[in-house]
């Protein structure tokens, strides 16, 4: 048995982000919170401090690392606003040289 055996834990980002809410309480100290919740002191630590950094930059906390596919969705989410916005344009320009009539 050693490290190998255990199974990494996954954790969200909300449930990261209760967690250090619940620190910036100060209602009980770090190591407590950790041990009630299960979760390691140190790593505890490092979400805080990756919640503060975060608001420094102006960033959401915890972004995650992403796929490939999540990177590609984005772009194309906003590929199709940019195409809907220059169709509403069009369209409005369509009804408004209609109205003009022919020359």
């Amino acid at each position: 048995m050693g490290k190998q055996d255990k199974e990494r834990r996954v954790y969200t980002k909300e449930f990261k982000a209760e967690v250090v809410a619940l620190a910036g309480k100060h209602e009980k100290p770090v190591r407590q919170i950790a041990l009630d919740l299960g979760v390691n002191e140190n790593q505890l630590y490092r979400w805080i401090q990756q919640a503060r950094e975060a608001a420094g930059a102006g960033l959401p906390p915890f972004p995650g690392h992403g796929r490939p596919r999540d990177e590609e969705l984005g772009r194309l989410r906003k590929e199709v606003k940019a195409l809907r916005e220059a169709n509403e344009i069009l369209k409005k320009a369509a009804v408004i040289f209609a109205q003009e009539g022919p020359r």
